[in-house]
């Protein structure tokens, strides 16, 4: 794992939406937007699900995803990839659903996905898009 700097975790935490990739293990990509991400720390993004198919089931057969940091008004980009864990029970679950649930009061968490960051890469445009961070 590899631990974002903190100009990088100010840039997540000021974001609002993001954009989760995964992909099938035969390499079928699918993207989907998720509002429920929380930075816990350097090293680890909690994602709640409450509406995820296709992300669940890739992310069961195929436990690497990529998160899309970007934000109108914001300036930069980023691209953090992860191996993933998603879990249905236990402390950390209930602690996820407080936080969907203090975040937003009309949805139901339905399991945490733990991304725990392995790269880091810049995609904003210039001539540095694309080059890993960390």
């Amino acid at each position: 794992m590899v631990e974002l700097t903190q100009e990088m975790m100010d840039f997540v935490k000021s974001s609002k939406t993001f954009a989760l990739a995964t992909a099938t293990k035969a390499g079928e990509p699918n993207v989907a937007p998720v509002g429920a991400v929380f930075l816990m720390d350097p090293e680890t993004i909690w994602i709640g699900n409450q509406f995820m198919k296709a992300t669940l089931e890739n992310l069961r057969k195929n436990p690497r995803a990529a998160l899309s940091v970007w934000t109108p008004g914001v300036k930069g980009c980023l691209k953090i990839k992860g191996d993933v864990r998603i879990l249905e029970s236990g402390s950390d679950y209930e602690k996820m659903k407080g936080m969907v649930s203090a975040k937003r009061a009309d949805l139901v968490c339905r399991s945490l996905i733990v991304l725990n960051i392995t790269e880091v890469y810049q995609c904003a445009s210039g001539p540095d898009a694309g080059k890993r961070l960390i």
